[in-house]
């Protein structure tokens, strides 16, 4: 019963909130890339796809949202600089929780052009006045923390990426309610948990 809900709520949610479906033209393996835990997988073969397809250039990302540092060395293959933020203490969404910032950091030491700052989304974007190349949010999946932090993003880079619009109907909503504050247009990739993508 509680799938069927879910299930109902999303397609709701895909009727009220279009976005246009991205439809990549390549897939390519990047060169580096970690063996760890992610719900990431699968995604990392679209994104020079994305940079490529709307003309992004290759200097600097924001990710919010690093975990345990899969996108983080996807992107470090594209870009010449990596700023990571994130609390490294999991969330209500996440099956893990616990202080892995030790971790991450370990893990992403070869990788220097990634730099990791253990903070809220909250604090730094108040603090934060650089604009960027690419910014990645993939925070908790409610729509307040969702659209607060990607509004920011958006407004502070060229093309901004969503992680988890099919499985977390708010996170579509956001991008939705994004994209349409900012005047910018919205896709999405239904794969791999969906990618919105606010360019």
């Amino acid at each position: 019963m509680r799938r069927l809900k879910s299930k109902i709520k999303k397609y709701i949610y895909q009727r009220r909130f279009p976005l246009i479906e991205y439809k990549p033209i390549k897939k390519t393996i990047p060169e580096k890339t970690i063996q760890v835990a992610s719900a990431w997988k699968g995604l990392e073969l679209i994104i020079e796809d994305i940079l490529d397809q709307f003309n992004i250039d290759r200097g600097s990302c924001i990710e919010f949202g690093v975990e345990f540092g899969f996108s983080a060395v996807v992107f470090s293959n594209y870009f010449r600089k990596v700023t990571g933020v994130d609390i490294f203490m999991g969330d209500e969404h996440t099956a893990f929780k616990g202080d892995h910032y030790d971790q991450t950091k370990k893990s992403l030491t070869a990788f220097e052009n990634i730099e990791l700052f253990k903070s809220d989304y909250k604090d730094w974007i108040k603090k934060d006045h650089n604009q960027y190349d690419f910014a990645h949010v993939d925070i908790v999946h409610n729509y307040k923390e969702t659209y607060d932090c990607g509004l920011w993003a958006v407004q502070h880079s060229k093309c901004c990426i969503f992680h988890d619009t099919e499985s977390f109907p708010e996170v579509r909503r956001a991008v939705f309610d994004i994209a349409k504050k900012t005047g910018k247009k919205a896709y999405n990739y239904p794969y791999h948990y969906g990618l919105g993508i606010i360019v």
